[in-house]
């Protein structure tokens, strides 16, 4: 009977990877805003699996495996392939070897994760997740590219900028929130985090998708702060149990 309810989970996941590989087919005919698409599609089967899983009570070991096999392919090597041929090709060696950070770190990424897993269920991710880093790449690309096709002036000059540092951040130390579960236990236990997911997806759907780039730097760039504010504190209380240290006279 469990093997009955792991397919549910599973199906969900093989659709994320199968939209990986549509998105790859989708760079490689030169359509690359439907390649993004399938890559958002992807996001929303990987989101499913994990609900799923819960629903069926079916959460495994093979489920994280599998899971983090589709995220390499969907959100790793297809958006690397996306940035590759759509600008970053124009820079050479270069480029290539930036474009390719997406998949290499985000695969690092991956395995530094199934590696400390404990438990199913987490509050946080430690460094940016390899679905929010591809994610922010197809905002990017549906934001600023000239029709789909090409990028020109300022954005293109940014885009291997954003590439390097979205690949570092997913093998950085930076918490980021998971994804709350919609539950009343959970809104009551991170109301803050549920409203401001809330209002995100509310700005989202009616700026029709145009300020979509914008709020999902909002919540990396938030990050990046709520570290920094943190390494700051933890300094100050470092300083200040020196100071309370009794010193004693020879």
């Amino acid at each position: 009977m469990m093997i009955t309810r792991a397919v549910v989970p599973t199906l969900f996941t093989v659709l994320n990877m199968f939209c990986g590989f549509l998105s790859i087919v989708q760079v490689s005919e030169g359509k690359f805003i439907e390649a993004g698409y399938f890559i958002l599609l992807a996001g929303v089967f990987d989101s499913l699996d994990g609900v799923m899983a819960r629903l069926t009570q079916s959460t495994s070991r093979f489920g994280v495996e599998i899971d983090s096999l589709s995220d390499v392919v969907s959100f790793g090597a297809a958006p690397a392939f996306l940035v590759y041929k759509l600008h970053l090709f124009q820079l050479g060696t270069v480029g290539l070897i930036i474009s390719s950070l997406l998949v290499i770190l985000g695969g690092i990424r991956l395995a530094r994760f199934n590696v400390q897993l404990v438990g199913f269920d987490k509050e946080y991710f430690r460094g940016l997740p390899i679905p929010s880093s591809a994610i922010a790449i197809v905002f990017y690309v549906l934001t600023f590219s000239i029709d789909g096709n090409k990028f020109e002036g300022f954005s293109g000059t940014v885009l291997p900028y954003i590439v390097i540092a979205l690949s570092l951040l997913m093998v950085s130390t930076i918490k980021y929130d998971t994804l709350p579960k919609l539950s009343k236990k959970e809104i009551a236990k991170h109301p803050i985090r549920f409203s401001s997911y809330f209002f995100a997806v509310l700005i989202v759907v009616f700026t029709k998708g145009e300020w979509a780039f914008y709020v999902f730097s909002v919540f990396i760039v938030f990050g990046i702060l709520r570290h920094m504010i943190g390494l700051v504190k933890h300094e100050e209380k470092i300083e200040t149990e020196i100071e309370d240290v009794p010193s004693y006279d020879l």
